[in-house]
């Protein structure tokens, strides 16, 4: 059996942990069929381990739902409902990556997404932005070392029970079904 590799420049592996100031789990939705809106979660904690063969790699993340932003309080209240996220039930979203392949010049990272208590597959495509020392330790700047990420993805929002499938005037969804995902990664390397 061949096991495959690949070759990233400047690779490092270890155990990372998401930094949250530079992490952003973003999404956009079309609305009324009209526009997409978009908006953020805050809360974000996930830990990635890049294996000494980046194909075995390992990426965890939780979401604290109650953290979303779209630039609207009153709509934010809305998704936090149970109409949408649920969150007084159902506070976190979770996703557990379960492979990794070589797609192009990038990768697809295949995992589990868990939102409302329902569990579904969504793969992301990742781009890696690189792998660098931390240029604010003089001290020891391979300490704390940074890694970028970029995965995007598209889920179907009623697959996770979130919203309804009501029509506006004219027939159209009120709210589209499919909602894209846009995360800007940034981790820290962990070396104690």
């Amino acid at each position: 059996m061949t096991v495959e590799t690949v070759e990233i420049p400047g690779y490092v592996a270890g155990d990372w942990i998401l930094d949250p100031a530079h992490t952003d789990v973003g999404f956009k939705i079309r609305h009324m069929m009209l526009n997409k809106v978009r908006g953020q979660f805050t809360g974000v904690e996930g830990r990635i381990v890049t294996a000494e063969n980046p194909l075995e790699s390992t990426v965890t993340a939780t979401i604290d739902l109650a953290t979303i932003d779209t630039g609207n309080a009153q709509r934010d209240e809305h998704v936090r409902s149970a109409d949408f996220l649920d969150v007084a039930t159902y506070p976190t979203m979770t996703y557990r990556s379960t492979g990794l392949r070589p797609d192009g010049d990038a990768f697809l990272l295949d995992g589990e997404l868990t939102l409302r208590g329902i569990t579904k597959e969504v793969p992301l495509r990742l781009e890696i932005g690189g792998f660098g020392p931390d240029p604010f330790r003089q001290d020891d700047p391979f300490k704390g070392a940074r890694a970028g990420f970029t995965a995007t993805g598209e889920l179907d929002r009623t697959d996770f029970g979130v919203g309804d499938t009501a029509t506006i005037p004219g027939g159209a969804l009120g709210l589209g079904l499919k909602l894209q995902l846009i995360l800007e990664i940034q981790a820290v390397l962990q070396t104690d």
